[in-house]
């Protein structure tokens, strides 16, 4: 019964969709209230029957359900109660069903929290928000219904991929979803504003925090599957340039762009085209994200392959999404002038270079990422591009973008004095010398390319705390003006400059773990030790174990320094039996300084055991950096300014002065 609630509820919500879609639309073509007003009325009740449906195939998950086809094909008994719920959306249906329940929760946030949107514009935001789910609905319905039957029932389920059985991935893809289907407001706004022919400062302004919190949900998602990759894979790396990741980083680069160009628009009215332009590529990425996962195309654990009917279909959906807006946008933008004119050197034109050297990495990723596909389609050629291409091609453009994230902030709008400017950097700029003296002599002259991370770490780091030293005149007044001046700040300003710290803490982790790690492969036998990265382990043999679902081979490694124990680590080699499969579960001990880690694999049949060791300087602060960085936009997001929308004329009262 569960079952047939959830697929009644779908069918309902497609129709709540539709008439979201259509009706507001019409009601603002009309000007007619009542009819705009339906659209906030719809979004409630289309989410409101999504959430029975998500809530449905929750039920059948928890209680093991195996007359559902999707949970005899995705679940097991004994698979422990978090994975059983996370297996939710660990497979192709659940996921799209998780994805159109949060485009249902942002389409009834815009209803919700946009009380301050004009009434046009609010009713073509949500109508667009119900065309989106009427595509994803009718998807989910026709080609991935999560609640199809089977009869007869099986005893038990095929169980989840052993993989997808980590607290890492059990968050990873509702963070990502939040930002993924996040970018659909920014785009929804960006078509409401093309069919109304206007975007000025108020729009900006309106847009920005839903950018915020896609681009903020992105950059978590993206770093705990980036953490899930380091600590499961057993390769000891944190990126990887697969093409899925590709699919989720190519979105968030977008945003990142959209998100600074909003700032142009609001603060000097003007780059109005090319931000509607970065808010339909942003969701466009993210579509092209969700085909590229679900429409066979790719195999990766992360990617649900199907048949052929799903790819097809979302190719569709995908044209037509993308097509359409880019037509719209090509007849209606051209009638939006932007006003504002700026020099070169100014906060604009930080802003302008920002853009075009994100815009131009997002472009080199998806070449690298689509290139293997369209020639494997047209020739049958089989071609790899992996980690050599990206590094080439990538960091190029991320070390400028960076160096002017420390120039960018601290230049006026409109007209810049570039020296005086680079006047009050001199601290940035002196403790690059004084942290390039530090690595060389800690790191006896170090690798070439560490001496340049380094240096740009101090840059961005000390340059963001000079940018917001500088707003509240810290050391140029007193300590109770300065004070002040900080709690007045907006809260948008904190963070920014807490998002800059969070990226230069990711370039020092990235820098010391790909430049300085040690790492050591062998075979070992018990009471044998190896030493990496100044510490010394020593493996006391491996034993097997039971886990609830599943029997391990674990190890033991006792690892000290000097003489004196630090920890000890536990890996293991995991072996599955529903489905069968062997999962390598790496032991890590994270620093702040280093991360000790070590690997047990399989016997080579005389007593030993193939090992691997890594020492990993630093690398702890390439998540911690992405932590911060979603804290400065969460800090920023919590901006009165966000809240409150664009101010509206108070209404004099009849009869009253002037």
């Amino acid at each position: 019964m569960v079952a047939e609630i959830g697929q009644f509820s779908l069918i309902l919500a497609l129709i709540a969709a539709l008439l979201q879609g259509t009706l507001p639309l019409y009601g603002a073509h009309r000007h007619n209230m009542q009819l705009m007003n339906f659209g906030g009325n719809a979004s409630l009740v289309q989410f409101l029957f999504l959430t029975v449906a998500f809530i449905a195939l929750t039920i059948g998950y928890v209680t093991s359900d195996f007359s559902i086809l999707n949970v005899a094909s995705n679940s097991h008994s004994l698979k422990p109660m978090l994975y059983k719920i996370s297996g939710v959306w660990g497979n192709h249906e659940g996921s799209l069903l998780l994805w159109v329940w949060i485009l249902a929760l942002f389409g009834f946030a815009v209803a919700a929290f946009g009380k301050n949107l004009p009434g046009s514009l609010k009713a073509r935001v949500i109508a667009v928000q119900g065309l989106i789910g009427v595509g994803f609905l009718l998807f989910v319905i026709f080609t991935s219904n999560p609640f199809e039957r089977i009869d007869p029932a099986p005893f038990d389920g095929r169980g989840l991929n052993p993989l997808l059985q980590d607290p890492g991935l059990a968050f990873h893809p509702p963070f990502l979803y939040l930002g993924y289907v996040g970018l659909s407001v920014t785009f929804s706004f960006a078509i409401a504003a093309l069919i109304e022919g206007k975007v000025d400062p108020a729009w900006a302004r309106w847009v920005r925090p839903w950018t915020l919190a896609a681009w903020g949900f992105l950059t978590l998602g993206i770093a705990l599957g980036s953490w899930w990759a380091y600590y499961e894979l057993g390769w000891g790396g944190w990126w990887f340039w697969d093409p899925v990741e590709n699919a989720s980083f190519m979105p968030w680069l977008a945003a990142t762009a959209l998100l600074h160009s909003a700032i142009v628009v609001e603060k000097r009215d003007t780059l109005k085209n090319w931000t509607i332009l970065l808010a339909i590529v942003s969701f466009s990425l993210s579509l092209l994200g969700t085909f590229l996962v679900r429409s066979g195309v790719l195999n990766s654990v992360h990617a649900f392959a199907s048949d052929p009917t799903r790819g097809v279909f979302i190719l569709i959906f995908l044209v037509a999404v993308v097509g359409g807006s880019l037509l719209l946008y090509a007849l209606r933008a051209p009638k939006m002038k932007g006003g504002g004119l700026f020099a070169p050197i100014s906060r604009e034109g930080a802003l302008v270079l920002n853009n075009l050297l994100l815009s131009t990495a997002t472009a080199t990723v998806l070449l690298g990422t689509l290139y293997p596909l369209f020639l494997d389609a047209f020739t049958g050629a089989k071609v790899s591009v992996g980690p050599p291409f990206f590094n080439s091609t990538f960091l190029p453009l991320a070390i400028p973008l960076v160096i002017a994230i420390g120039v960018g902030p601290l230049l006026p709008w409109k007209r810049a004095d570039l020296r005086g400017v680079l006047s009050r950097l001199k601290l940035a700029v002196l403790s690059i010398f004084v942290i390039l003296g530090l690595t060389w002599w800690l790191a006896d002259g170090g690798p070439f390319l560490s001496l340049v991370g380094m240096a740009i770490f101090a840059w961005l780091l000390v340059g963001a705390l000079v940018e917001w030293a500088e707003r509240i005149k810290l050391f140029r007044t007193g300590f109770g003006n300065s004070w002040r001046r900080m709690v007045n700040l907006p809260r948008s300003a904190h963070g920014m400059t807490i998002a800059h710290v969070g990226v230069a803490l990711v370039v020092l982790g990235i820098t010391a773990a790909e430049t300085w790690q040690s790492e050591r492969l062998e075979v070992m036998k018990p009471g044998e030790s190896a030493d990496v990265g100044g510490y010394t382990y020593l493996f006391k043999g491996a034993e097997q174990i039971k886990g609830p679902n599943y029997d391990s081979l674990q190890g033991t490694f006792v690892v000290s320094k000097d003489g004196r124990e630090v920890v000890t680590l536990y890996p293991e080699q995991r072996v599955y039996a529903n489905p069968p499969m062997e999962t390598t579960e790496a032991a890590i001990y994270p620093m702040l300084s280093a991360d000790l880690y070590a690997v047990i694999g399989e016997q080579d049949g005389k007593g030993g055991y193939a090992t691997r060791i890594y020492h990993k300087p630093l690398i702890s602060w390439i998540w911690i950096g992405s932590i911060v960085m979603f804290i400065g936009g969460l800090f920023s997001l919590s901006d009165r300014r966000f809240r409150i929308g664009a101010a509206r004329r108070k209404q004099v009262p009849s009869g009253s002065a002037a």
